[in-house]
């Protein structure tokens, strides 16, 4: 939640995190998108998971599902299925969730994904198409469908990969983005993915000794960026293709 709160706050968005059951509708009301990020799951966060979903579908919210270790667990893949029924506007997740989370037979590691993107995407469109949202896998490219457009990002380190929880920022980023641009989620959330891995692109320097310092240099590139770093540096982050 660390992480995740202090990129929303460098980009210039005002995160609140919310768990219980008692209090998330009302913040629901409050908020201009929702994240649910299923990573820790107990039976009140659970409960508080659903009420707040349902809450921003009727107000008319966005709201962004992160399904951390889908397929790890019975339990934690029907609470996840249960989510995607009330119809997230994005679903973010690492090649081996997004295969689980469409049905798919894959092994999982837990949080770590044991599938490539490639394997995944075409089960990431079908998702999409079948939800009537946008998904989003991530990885070494990461690729963003709306299940017939594939936009895919090139921006980012491999170092991420060792800091925990930078998935969850991305997923928290995108959120903060669909919701200042509700009109085109899909390219919403692709900016998002790579201005976060464009920011790790412009923290990686003679400074950066190992993932803790990547960790503080990524927010503070996110802070400091400005619009002609992300026009001049990532040329070439984004394509664009359709079937």
């Amino acid at each position: 939640m660390d992480i995740m709160a202090n990129t929303l706050l460098a980009a210039g968005a005002s995160p609140a995190m919310a768990h219980s059951a008692q209090e998330v509708e009302d913040f629901s009301k409050l908020a201009s998108a929702l994240l649910v990020n299923v990573g820790t799951l107990t039976p009140d966060w659970t409960d508080g998971m659903q009420l707040a979903a349902k809450a921003a579908k009727h107000n008319g919210k966005p709201w962004i599902l992160d399904p951390v270790g889908a397929g790890a667990t019975p339990f934690r893949t029907k609470v996840i299925t249960d989510l995607v029924k009330l119809q997230p506007a994005l679903i973010r997740g690492n090649a081996s969730e997004i295969m689980a989370v469409a049905g798919a037979a894959v092994q999982t590691r837990g949080v770590d994904t044991s599938a490539e993107v490639s394997d995944a995407l075409q089960h990431a469109q079908q998702l999409a198409r079948d939800v009537g949202c946008i998904v989003a896998v991530s990885g070494q490219v990461d690729m963003v469908t709306d299940g017939t457009k594939i936009l895919s990002v090139h921006n980012g380190v491999e170092m991420l990969t060792s800091i925990t929880a930078t998935g969850c920022s991305v997923t928290a980023l995108a959120a903060a983005f669909i919701s200042a641009g509700p009109e085109d989620p899909l390219f919403a959330t692709a900016a998002a993915f790579s201005v976060f891995g464009l920011s790790a692109q412009l923290a990686m320097g003679k400074d950066v000794a190992g993932p803790a310092s990547l960790r503080v240099g990524l927010i503070d590139k996110l802070f400091n960026m400005a619009e002609a770093d992300a026009v001049i540096t990532a040329g070439g982050g984004l394509t664009i293709s359709e079937d």
